[in-house]
């Protein structure tokens, strides 16, 4: 598979020699270059020339609701990942906990790096600008910026424990988040700023008036002390210039020059939104900004709001049909009527144990293929089997005891509610891993050691969710880097996930070799994984992961490579 994040060299002096340019430029390009793969996807162009843009969420939902359902998934393989099939650093993505090795501690703390919020006097500026949610812009104590949102009346800790916990999932998980923390609103300690304004039904603003912070604390569960449990989200740096789409590219962004719908992490959260039940994928709950770095400007790219997720949202629970249907379902809806009403749909068979701080959240009826969000994107749709594989991987990789620590971060108050968030993240967890883990060849991890030992691992049997091989096998072939040609060395075959390579395996530097590796007894590994490994003076190093899955990926423009 082609890196399409490849960086080509920058031509910077003037080719004054035409037969010189000509001939450079009928050169074939190598197959793999020194620093594959690659770590970081480039962002070398300066984005200060962005400007703030805003989406109709009517626009959005109504497109997602009914154009994208139509539309034929392309086939096309996921763009941005590297030559060994990963995603690699960016704006938009940080690999955290796969493949490094991040602490415990420093996973359930999530994107929090500064102090929670002083709540001893808060100062309200305007109102609260996105999602749902009653709330505020404020500032505490010390005078920093928060943006605060309450619970429902009736469900105490609800919404505000689910953007907690769940902006810990989503971080861990390698995604932009705002740092969210649970504090306390009394009003008794709140004043508001004289130059406080708030945007009126006809479109201007005027000042907020006490009236108007009443009648926002009306729409919130009360505590019986008088006081108001919140979630207060840190003010991003930089500046803020709206959403982002899940397709195509942004035209004020230099650097963004892969379609939206074929990068991979966006893709993903169709498997990471399963699993956490996040049924509000919309581009309404993203936000650029636009930050300082290295003497230019680049974008970073958030998930704004992860909170609608689990069993609950905003207003409280979710509906009966969130997570099997799309607000808009002619199947479905039209049977249930020509049935008349004996057509019964998953989610009336569902049973839940609902408590008042989670809502309607289960595992027995769950279904990652099935799930469904208010209404698929285009990245949604088009999901392949060995991006849900990446994902999937990601998702087995919270164990039992950092899901428990992460929903404690939630401060829920009562233990039993907090036991069964943990248990059907668990359990769903489980489901995700069944379902996508062995429908690839599941080969990871592999290494080509000095003495010729290839090692690697099976996910799906790691994962206890397949049965090993009877045996595995390999065809080993020299590898022409520059004209990407193979001549064949011999084969290999074992009873586990340790192959010897034949005799005559190449041993001088920048020499490589390429091995399809597959499985007798499993369907899903039977379909090899080509490897590629350079010699470099230390051993043998990874530099090529093709599953074989998906069409070729369209051409990336030029300026995609501008640095190699």
């Amino acid at each position: 598979m082609a890196n399409t994040l490849r960086r080509f060299p920058l031509v910077c002096a003037v080719v004054t020699i035409a037969g010189a340019a000509i001939a450079w430029a009928a050169a074939p390009a190598p197959r793999f270059f020194s620093d594959d793969p690659l770590a970081r996807e480039p962002e070398s162009q300066d984005a200060s020339h962005a400007r703030p843009i805003d989406l109709s969420l009517m626009y959005d939902l109504s497109y997602n609701l009914f154009a994208t359902p139509g539309l034929k998934a392309s086939n096309v393989h996921a763009i941005n990942v590297n030559t060994i099939d990963e995603v690699p650093d960016s704006s938009w993505f940080t690999n955290r906990i796969m493949p490094r090795k991040i602490s415990a501690e420093d996973l359930v703390r999530g994107p929090n790096t500064g102090a929670a919020p002083n709540p001893e006097r808060w100062t309200i500026t305007r109102e609260k600008s996105a999602g749902f949610s009653p709330g505020f812009t404020a500032k505490d104590a010390n005078g920093e910026t928060w943006f605060l949102s309450f619970d429902a009346p009736g469900y105490p800790e609800g919404a505000t424990s689910a953007i907690v916990v769940a902006s810990k999932i989503f971080w861990v998980l390698g995604y932009n988040q705002i740092e969210s923390f649970v504090t306390t609103f009394d009003p008794r300690r709140a004043v508001i700023d004289p130059k406080a304004t708030m945007r009126r039904p006809n479109g201007k603003r005027t000042p907020i008036r006490s009236d108007d912070v009443n009648a926002i604390l009306e729409r919130a569960a009360r505590s019986p002390d008088g006081t108001y449990r919140a979630a207060a989200g840190r003010l991003l740096p930089g500046t803020v210039v709206g959403p982002f789409r899940y397709e195509g590219t942004r035209p004020d962004d230099p650097n963004d020059l892969v379609d939206h719908q074929h990068r991979r992490e966006l893709r993903a959260l169709r498997v990471f939104g399963a699993w956490t039940n996040l049924t509000d994928l919309k581009a309404g709950n993203t936000l650029d900004t636009v930050v300082p770095m290295g003497g230019r400007s680049v974008f970073r790219h958030y998930l704004q709001d992860v909170g609608s997720t689990f069993g609950i949202g905003a207003n409280g629970p979710h509906d009966w049909d969130e997570g099997f249907e799309y607000y808009y379902q002619p199947g479905p809806s039209r049977s249930r009527l020509l049935s008349l009403g004996l057509a019964r749909s998953p989610w009336q068979k569902a049973s839940y144990i609902e408590y008042p701080s989670i809502g309607r959240f289960e595992s027995e009826r769950f279904d990652p293929t099935t799930w469904k969000p208010h209404a698929p994107t285009t990245a949604y749709m088009e999901l392949l089997p060995d991006d849900a594989f990446w994902a999937a991987r990601r998702v087995a990789a919270f164990d039992d005891s950092l899901i428990q620590a992460i929903v404690h971060a939630g401060q829920y108050s009562d233990a039993a509610a907090e036991q069964h968030l943990a248990a059907v993240l668990i359990q769903r967890r489980d489901k995700i891993a069944r379902a996508y883990l062995p429908a690839v060849n599941p080969i990871v991890n592999a290494a080509l050691g000095a003495d010729g030992n290839l090692t690697f691992e099976n996910a799906a049997v790691t994962a206890h969710v397949a049965e090993a091989p009877s045996s595995y096998s390999a065809e080993w072939a020299a590898f022409d880097n520059q004209a990407g040609t193979t001549q064949r060395i011999g084969t290999s075959k074992g009873s586990g996930p340790l192959l010897m390579a034949p005799a005559a395996l190449p041993s001088r530097p920048g020499d490589m070799v390429q091995i399809d590796v597959a499985a007798e007894g499993a369907t899903s590994v039977r379909k090899p994984v080509r490897l590629h490994f350079r010699r470099s003076a230390d051993g043998w190093v990874l530099v090529g992961l093709d599953r074989g899955i998906g069409g070729a990926p369209p051409v990336v423009p030029t300026t995609a490579r501008r640095e190699r």
